[in-house]
């Protein structure tokens, strides 16, 4: 990867929630949200908000809506729902809200996703942008996925210090 951390810039932790959209998945056995809980904390950044929602347009919209609205949420990472089965809902719900849609994440996903999976990447529609002022990203529902997400890509892009540029840089919390 040709970035790099620059020691001598600061870290800004983020503030992030985390929404499970699935249909089976319980707070015990949420293992993608799980991980993407510890490797946020792991990475310096505060949990602003965690729950899970049934693959439903209207639940999905309902909490994504409320963390927007809400002040201590930097950020939205969402897990489930991306995939092709028809109960799989997420871009539908979660799409119309974007004002700018970040086309580039699906392609660096997909790039470091083949890695790990190989073509199986393909059976994903994640996405990312922005909703008002707030980025969203939607991942896979698997625990692989997950830490595909956040080990290759997430963890870099959230982070203050990465250089050339961060996605910090642009949450109006921290332009001062």
């Amino acid at each position: 990867m040709a970035g790099r951390i620059d020691p001598e810039l600061p870290f800004h932790p983020l503030g992030i929630a985390v929404l499970t959209v699935s249909d089976t998945r319980i707070e015990e056995n949420d293992t993608s949200g799980q991980t993407l809980v510890e490797r946020l904390a792991d990475s310096g950044h505060r949990l602003a908000g965690r729950a899970i929602v049934p693959d439903d347009v209207e639940a999905i919209r309902a909490q994504v809506l409320a963390w927007v609205a809400e002040p201590a949420v930097d950020l939205i990472l969402t897990t489930g729902g991306t995939g092709f089965a028809t109960r799989d809902v997420t871009p539908e719900a979660v799409r119309p809200l974007l004002r700018r849609e970040m086309e580039g994440w699906a392609v660096l996903f997909h790039q470091a996703s083949l890695t790990t999976v190989g073509v199986s990447t393909l059976q994903s529609r994640t996405f990312a942008g922005q909703i008002e002022d707030k980025f969203i990203f939607c991942l896979p529902g698997s625990t692989g996925a997950c830490r595909d997400a956040w080990d290759l890509v997430l963890v870099h892009e959230l982070d203050s210090r990465y250089r050339p540029c961060s996605l910090p840089s642009l949450i109006p919390r921290l332009q001062g």
